[in-house]
């Protein structure tokens, strides 16, 4: 078909009855054979470009890859679907009177906006590509300064504070600190109720000291806040109010806090870990990192866990004096165990249950160390003699706890980040760390861990993965088009992709996190692909071209191959108009979303819609320019094109 007859064939309303059956089912055999191939590996370069997310590991792969999976099955049966069941579905229905898409209003209408632009871009080619450049030079600050974190704090309606006080602090004092602190949080109206406990609960994965406070703060709905307050604004005031001496407060929430326990051992958003032989010396360490780390911008709820402090009833028996009364050990062990610890003395059966009967002396008694000095102690021949006349009774200090990991004893600096991206914060508190410790003690050594241990692992996959990806996707545009070239091109599309994501992140100003990634993951697939069908379809109409006048310099000119080029770029236009407002108009309910779930979701959403625009006109303006530069260009130094062979 010629280049300079195809108007008056396609805007004549046909009827299929004016050719035979076999001619029909030709057309739609060499239409579909055009692009099927391009449709497939499209689909099949998508597919592959989710692949990083599916060799994620932890909570990154628990949170992503149902997304992934569901994608990649549809886009499966898509691709199965095009080659397969389409073709034949055009076969059965497209039948009778064919209206040509010249004749539809709203293709017409983009055509008819599109064909000057690109006209324009195709006679201005240096100045299109330098306004390209510009963009993607002027979008390098941005990245450089883009915030980073592991994930997009999710806003879980509720608030978990967790109170530490001093390793020996009694019963009765955190009593009081909980007590009072839950008051004062029940005080203000955006709270829906308050329930706090002090010390272990009763789970073997809760190993809390009586030190460590935790109080479940349920908010109401936001609609029922005071105006213009947000989340950061009330920790800021609850934080202020319930600010008592000797008592260390940190923020968090609920889902968050165990999530980060059960994984890092971290119950902040970041820790420094300190492994070491000697618990005093892996306290002094602490202490001298909080005083290096304390006032960095962004750093809130800054805690050393204490490693010492705790108070300990050591009662050392006396081996001569309790052989004075004809004792033994074990004689003045059960005595305390019995009075202290508490004996089991029977079990009660109250039907199918069974409860132990314990006996021990009273909580006044066992508070008071002069009380348990005469406790009374039975002997044979002597009578009842005081404790404390078989040994002696003293509280000594020591480690509330002892924490172990990797076999080697370990103590915590721990502390959240608030109003700041972690990454910001981590690096600089990393940087003091480096300049003020050149040197640890042999047998010494600090750990990051918390979220940012979470981070640095996904960004060391992704790292690794995602050019071994780029590689398979290129190797199979190489397949596609046998053409390095063609894959040059296709390949171009993604930092220009990428443009409109970095600007959008900026302007919504959201911190480049896993989320994000998966965002820019999903749009790299959707540009190159796209990039994919324009290549295709402007290669078809050149091909013709050069079938029609011969593929040398002499009978094809310059403006002949814009021409070419303009009219294939143009049956592109609604395809690619249909699949990008299809991904938009899906995604907007997102984007306006403000539920529970939506701050993760959005940092998805925001770069991959706003590149998808920058992809689109970048696919039907930039490309078919870089296009043309390089046919020409092959024109001029061989005499002829190197017409890609898209095989079957």
């Amino acid at each position: 078909m010629s280049l300079d007859k195809p108007k008056k064939e396609i805007e004549r309303i046909g009827n299929t009855d004016e050719i035979s059956e076999e001619e029909r089912v030709k057309i739609i055999k060499e239409s579909s054979k055009m692009i099927g191939r391009s449709v497939f590996f499209s689909v099949l370069i998508m597919i592959i470009s989710f692949a990083p997310i599916l060799f994620l590991t932890g909570q990154e792969k628990k949170m992503f890859s149902p997304l992934v999976l569901t994608k990649t099955f549809s886009l499966i049966g898509a691709a199965i679907l095009a080659i397969t069941v389409a073709p034949m579905l055009t076969r059965t229905f497209m039948k009778g009177k064919l209206i040509p898409e010249s004749r539809n209003p709203v293709s017409n209408f983009f055509v008819t906006l599109y064909k000057p632009v690109a006209r324009f871009c195709l006679n201005w080619r240096k100045t299109v590509l330098a306004a390209c450049l510009a963009l993607l030079i002027g979008s390098i600050p941005l990245v450089t300064n883009l915030g980073t974190e592991f994930m997009p704090p999710l806003d879980e309606g509720s608030l978990l504070l967790m109170p530490v006080t001093l390793p020996d602090v009694s019963n009765s004092e955190a009593k009081r600190i909980l007590q009072l602190q839950d008051k004062i949080i029940k005080g203000f109206p955006e709270v829906e109720n308050v329930l706090g406990k002090a010390g272990r609960a009763n789970t073997a994965t809760d190993n809390s000291p009586i030190s460590m406070i935790e109080t479940m703060i349920i908010l109401k709905p936001k609609k029922l806040w005071r105006k213009g307050l947000t989340k950061e604004k009330l920790i800021a005031e609850m934080n202020e109010k319930i600010q008592i001496p000797g008592v260390v407060i940190g923020w968090t929430q609920p889902i968050i806090n165990r999530i980060n326990m059960l994984s890092t051992g971290i119950r902040t958003d970041v820790g420094i870990k300190v492994y070491g032989k000697n618990l005093d010396s892996i306290y002094k360490i602490g202490r001298q990192l909080e005083n290096t780390i304390k006032g960095i911008e962004g750093l809130e709820d800054l805690y050393v866990e204490q490693l010492t402090g705790g108070k300990y009833l050591d009662i050392k028996i006396r081996r001569r004096d309790i052989a004075r009364y004809k004792l033994n050990v074990d004689d003045v062990n059960m005595v305390i165990e019995s009075a202290l610890g508490g004996m089991v003395l029977t079990t009660t059966v109250e039907g199918r249950e069974r409860f132990n009967v314990n006996l021990r002396l009273a909580q006044e008694y066992r508070n008071d160390i002069d009380e348990i000095k005469r406790i009374p102690v039975q002997t044979m021949n002597y009578g009842v003699v005081p404790l404390s006349a078989v040994a002696d009774i003293k509280v000594t200090e020591g480690p509330p706890m002892i924490n172990s990991e990797n076999a080697m004893l370990r103590g915590t600096v721990l502390f959240n980040v608030r109003g700041r991206d972690m990454g910001s914060v981590v690096n600089e508190a990393k940087k003091r760390v480096d300049e003020a410790f050149k040197k640890l003690p042999q047998g010494y050594y600090v750990e990051w861990s918390g979220q940012y241990e979470n981070q640095v692992r996904a960004n060391q996959r992704l790292s690794i993965i995602i050019p071994i990806v780029l590689l398979i996707i290129a190797f199979i545009l190489f397949i596609t088009f046998n053409s390095y070239k063609a894959v040059l091109m296709v390949f171009v599309s993604v930092p220009v992709a990428l443009i409109g994501g970095v600007y959008s992140l900026y302007f919504y100003n959201v911190n480049f996190s896993v989320a994000v990634a998966v965002g820019f993951i999903a749009l790299f697939g959707v540009a190159v692909s796209t990039g994919v069908l324009m290549i295709s379809y402007m290669n078809d109409t050149v091909k013709k071209l050069a079938e029609e006048h011969g593929n040398n310099s002499k009978t094809i000119s310059p403006s002949m191959l814009k021409e070419a080029i303009l009219f294939g770029a143009t049956q592109r236009v609604r395809p690619l108009l249909m699949t990008v407002l299809a991904n938009i108009l899906g995604l907007i309910p997102v984007l306006a979303s403000t539920g529970t779930g939506s701050d993760v979701m959005k940092p998805i959403t925001i770069p991959f819609v706003f590149g998808l625009i920058t992809a689109t006109l970048f696919v039907l303006i930039v490309l078919p320019v870089i296009y043309n530069l390089i046919r020409e260009w092959e024109l001029k130094k061989h005499g002829k094109m190197e017409v890609l062979e898209i095989g079957e």
